[in-house]
């Protein structure tokens, strides 16, 4: 097992009517910059039960943070907070509107010639403004990581970055929250924490046994959980292990020790900046080609992987890992996740243009750092 810091800070509170809680963990007698998406806390009685839990006080808001937040309405954000000194933010909503409140957070205070440094250049957070968040979307884990993604309509971006000063100092995660999602937000969130464990697991073996008996346990629970929640949308027993399982996905304990990949994820990103789909939707299509395409590297642990999570049986050997894969994409197909480029409309041409992009950068994919554009773009045409 490799050397490795963990650093995580947050405190969850999680459980039914769990909202209440906001009353003490919101700093008094300072400015609060209150962030959400397209409104539908205010559907689900989310934004009632959070300015209940306030009342008394009288946060600023901020509302309109999309799915795959952009920094062109995240730094009109960055401006009212600015303005009005603002001196703790809270999030409410999914992952998107965390992850564009922990660029706001880092954003504010920024001393550089423009915040988009963070991702483009890497630029350090020096500082950053405090923040705590209201989950309503199992899918990220961003509420229990220092990790953020960040698109920009003008130049079709889509950029990473994570900093310690950004982890919210709690999480408020109250399953019931989740009951009124749309079945393709569930099915999302399904896939994403499904290839964020698969990132850190699918590697090679570096001796750590527990950290894999941990992924695994997240991905059996994960395959168990989510067709369970989608059959039965207002389980909350259901409702409850899956939003832990993808908080657990990304909270950098599976991670700890062991090599990560996140082709996967960056490839995926791609895709999205310019093509549309959602995130979970290019990891999908991304995960199963990636894996077919680098199944000798992987040998190791995707035989482990056949055989624990995919529960298969027969000789070690790569018609037993090809059997996992395919099994693998039966379960996105199963939760209902397509997972072909086709069936977005995405042209084949999309697997150069994409490896193109990535190598103008000197992005360094693999856990091995060295998948370069041939790659990715065979990678990509697997994917059609």
């Amino acid at each position: 097992m490799q050397n490795f810091e963990f650093h995580n800070p947050v405190k969850v509170v999680f459980g039914k009517g769990s909202i209440a809680e906001l009353a003490e963990l919101v700093p008094r007698g300072v400015p609060v910059l209150m962030t959400y998406g397209g409104g539908s806390i205010k559907r689900n009685g989310v934004y009632d039960e959070v300015k209940a839990a306030l009342r008394g006080r009288a946060p600023r808001e901020f509302g309109g943070i999309e799915p795959n937040p952009r920094y062109e309405t995240l730094m009109r954000a960055v401006a009212l907070a600015r303005k009005e000194r603002v001196k703790f933010l809270l999030a409410v909503g999914g992952g998107s509107v965390l992850d564009g409140t922990k660029f706001i957070a880092a954003a504010v205070p920024f001393k550089g010639r423009d915040p988009w440094d963070i991702l483009a250049a890497d630029a350090a957070v020096a500082a950053a403004v405090p923040l705590g968040c209201v989950l309503t979307l199992p899918a990220t884990g961003s509420e229990m990581n220092g990790g953020a993604v960040i698109s920009r309509e003008s130049s079709r971006e889509k950029l990473a970055f994570t900093s310690p000063l950004v982890y919210p100092r709690f999480s408020i995660l109250d399953p019931a929250t989740t009951f009124s999602l749309p079945k393709r937000q569930v099915t999302n969130g399904i896939v994403d924490a499904f290839v964020h464990v698969m990132e850190q697991y699918a590697t090679y073996d570096v001796d750590a046994p527990l950290q894999d008996r941990q992924a695994e346990a997240l991905l059996v629970t994960l395959m168990e959980e989510g067709p369970r929640t989608l059959k039965h949308p207002r389980d909350y027993e259901a409702r409850a292990n899956l939003v832990w399982c993808a908080t657990q996905a990304l909270n950098d304990l599976i991670g700890c020790g062991v090599p990560q990949d996140w082709a996967t994820h960056l490839i995926g990103h791609e895709l999205t900046a310019l093509y549309g789909i959602d995130h979970a939707q290019s990891l999908a299509v991304v995960l199963p080609a990636l894996l077919r395409h680098q199944r000798r590297r992987k040998r190791t642990k995707l035989l482990r992987y056949a055989r624990r999570v995919m529960r298969l049986t027969g000789p070690a050997g790569d018609a037993l890992i090809l059997k996992a894969i395919a099994g693998t994409e039966r379960f996105f197909r199963a939760v209902g996740m397509r997972t072909r480029l086709s069936e977005y409309g995405i042209p084949a041409e999309a697997a150069e243009v994409v490896a193109a992009r990535l190598d103008r950068r000197g992005v360094k994919l693999g856990e091995h750092e060295d998948l370069g554009p041939k790659e990715v773009a065979e990678i990509l045409r697997m994917c059609v």
